[in-house]
């Protein structure tokens, strides 16, 4: 490896982590925001479905945008606007403020979401081996970071503005710092041009990598919105036990990706996804019979170690089906994020109304043990584009004679 794929690496790792903190700071306070700006009950879906929605908006852009500016530039410019618009939900004082700075949020995580993946890729496509997963790890880490120093405005009972500015003074001059060592695909080494260059992303090869990606965001949606609930409500914990299993999923997340990428490289893809979509659904169903509040914790903590490997490999799997063409496919790959996001959440709490919410978790059980069906899309694919040969498999990636 180079010092220049090092350096980028470690610089796109830095912008995963940056926006696991951001984005923890936005959804953990809530109840702030609401009360700041006197958001109604009745109104906050609104005000939360647009961020989703304009995030899918700004990743559709970004696909046609990389045809003229690279990834790297876009990442560059779009991570402080994000930075920027969550100091301005926190430093407004009327709803039309909160709306322009939820837009410029929304707008601006599409593309910084798009354009990191697109990095992610490609570097790992110059690495010669999985580490995808490293990535979504620092992501992890940086919500639980988030997700912590939100506790702390909020224990200390800090104005919104208060907790946010002392996080980006210290982390905008940070990203504006290590944009300067992002690493393309054209910068990057390579021996050869990228396979099958000139590419068109055929949206029904793509399809099941965009329903595995739906799944597993109705899967994360649905811990990060109804396991306090479910806790409490269902499962008769106190208030306080009712904070834990969004936590502990987080730091489950981190341990898997942590340590995921080495499945990927000693396993293969395919076995890790699904590996990881049988743990997924067996923490659903652990959730959904558990008796009492510790259980349903550890269902919880099963779910993180599930859930935490389908996201990055689904990417990943994107970019080897389309080396020529990565970077249109992963945005428009990235779109299912959100796509999964909005459907999760209203789709179990009207379960959860009408029926049971235990009966509930039994449907994103189902919904993921459908990523067992479409698992052979994250093995390498035949060359539709010329030669005949395959591509190795991803197991098999990087055990040439430098044996790494």
């Amino acid at each position: 490896m180079t010092d220049v794929l090092r350096r980028g690496r470690a610089s796109l790792a830095f912008s995963f982590l940056v926006q696991g903190v951001a984005f923890a700071l936005l959804v953990t306070r809530i109840p702030a925001i609401q009360d700041r700006y006197g958001v109604s009950d009745a109104l906050l879906p609104a005000f939360l479905a647009a961020v989703p929605i304009l995030a899918g908006v700004g990743s559709v852009t970004t696909e046609r945008l990389v045809k003229r500016v690279r990834p790297s530039m876009l990442l560059r410019w779009s991570q402080p606007v994000v930075l920027l618009a969550l100091l301005g939900v926190g430093a407004g004082e009327r709803m039309v403020e909160l709306g322009l700075a939820l837009a410029a949020f929304g707008l601006a995580v599409g593309v910084l979401d798009a354009s990191m993946n697109m990095l992610g890729v490609s570097l790992q496509r110059s690495y010669g081996r999985s580490i995808m997963l490293s990535f979504h790890a620092a992501y992890s880490l940086g919500g639980i970071a988030g997700a912590s120093l939100a506790w702390v405005g909020a224990h200390w009972d800090l104005a919104l503005w208060v907790s946010y500015l002392p996080v980006v003074a210290v982390l905008l001059p940070a990203v504006l710092v290590g944009s300067r060592w992002y690493v393309d695909d054209e910068a990057a080494p390579a021996g050869e041009g990228k396979a099958g260059e000139g590419q068109v992303v055929v949206f029904k090869w793509l399809l099941p990598l965009c329903l595995v990606m739906t799944v597993a965001y109705i899967g994360d949606s649905t811990v990060s919105n109804w396991s306090a609930k479910y806790l409490k409500d269902v499962l008769g914990s106190s208030e306080q036990m009712a904070t834990v299993p969004y936590n502990v999923y987080m730091v489950t997340t981190l341990l898997g990706r942590a340590i995921g990428d080495l499945g990927v490289r000693r396993f293969g893809a395919v076995s890790v996804v699904r590996g990881g979509a049988l743990v997924s659904a067996g923490g659903f169903a652990v959730v959904a019979v558990a008796p009492g509040a510790w259980v349903g914790l550890l269902g919880f903590t099963l779910l993180g170690l599930g859930l935490c490997v389908l996201v990055p490999q689904t990417f990943a799997a994107a970019g080897r089906l389309f080396p020529g063409a990565s970077d249109a496919a992963v945005a428009r790959l990235n779109v299912f994020n959100y796509v999964g996001f909005l459907i999760g959440s209203p789709l179990v709490g009207a379960l959860g109304d009408a029926w049971s919410y235990r009966g509930a978790m039994v449907v994103p059980m189902v919904l993921v043990l459908v990523t067992l069906v479409y698992a052979r899309s994250f093995a390498p694919q035949p060359d539709r584009y010329g030669g005949g040969h395959e591509r190795p498999r991803t197991a098999d990636v990087g055990r040439g004679s430098n044996g790494l």
